[in-house]
């Protein structure tokens, strides 16, 4: 079973920086893999996405600020996220998701169904 646990949160200032390490462990097939926001009142969002073959897309509202990657290892996923504004305060969360799952989230053409435990960014101005 996918387990994926995230330790970084935090409050930032405006056009700070923080990256979020996701550890991704339990998994024998490629996995694709994402960074999910939800924001108070607001339906959760899809913002960053890397695929089993590497290639990444961001939504516009983080393009050119956020960063998917992983390690060589596979082990540890990576968001960078660079001049953050207060309306990337959110939780954030990893999920995972392989071939043969159905259901759970749809993002990018893909179905997500491991979770993080999500942590708490805040950027204030």
């Amino acid at each position: 079973q996918v387990q994926l646990v995230e330790s970084v949160g935090g409050s930032v200032h405006s056009a700070g920086s923080l990256t979020r390490p996701c550890d991704v462990s339990g998994y024998s097939r490629p996995l694709w893999l994402a960074c999910v926001r939800q924001a108070p009142g607001k339906e959760r969002e899809g913002v960053a996405f890397l695929d089993c073959d590497g290639t990444t897309t961001y939504e516009d509202s983080v393009q050119g600020r956020f960063a998917i990657s992983q390690n060589n290892a596979k082990n540890t996923q990576y968001l960078q996220m660079t001049s953050l504004n207060p309306e990337d305060t959110a939780m954030y969360y990893c999920s995972a998701g392989r071939v043969g799952y159905t259901g759970g989230y749809h993002y990018r053409g893909r179905n997500f169904h491991s979770w993080g435990q999500g942590t708490q960014v805040t950027v204030s101005s």
